[in-house]
């Protein structure tokens, strides 16, 4: 199974009517772009959230987050989320936003 179609319907909900939003196939996984930037995405179950290197660093204290590190290498400003971590609504909708936040203070592509 290369992503969770269920976690990905709940992300769909969470930016339901955003027209600023794109889903793109990428990482082995799927992938949220908005305005062109990657801003979440999943891989199997993890989340992956794209939150830049002073918030990553904050969202690391967070006992179901570990560094993104699918090239053998943590990727700066990256990290996954464990599906405990999102198992509730309110839980994924906060680390969306959080990610969808650092999204769209990035220049549109």
């Amino acid at each position: 199974m290369p992503y969770d179609e269920g976690l990905a319907e709940r992300i769909r909900d969470i930016f339901d009517g955003d027209d600023d939003v794109t889903e793109k196939k990428m990482f082995g996984g799927l992938t949220f772009m908005v305005n062109g930037n990657m801003c979440c995405g999943l891989n199997k179950e993890d989340l992956m959230l794209r939150l830049g290197a002073e918030e990553a660093t904050e969202a690391l204290k967070d006992p179901h987050a570990r560094d993104m590190d699918f090239t053998g290498k943590p990727l700066k400003g990256f990290v996954y989320v464990n599906a405990d971590g999102y198992a509730e609504d309110a839980d994924l909708e906060a680390w969306v936003e959080r990610a969808a936040k650092f999204a769209r203070s990035l220049p549109a592509k």
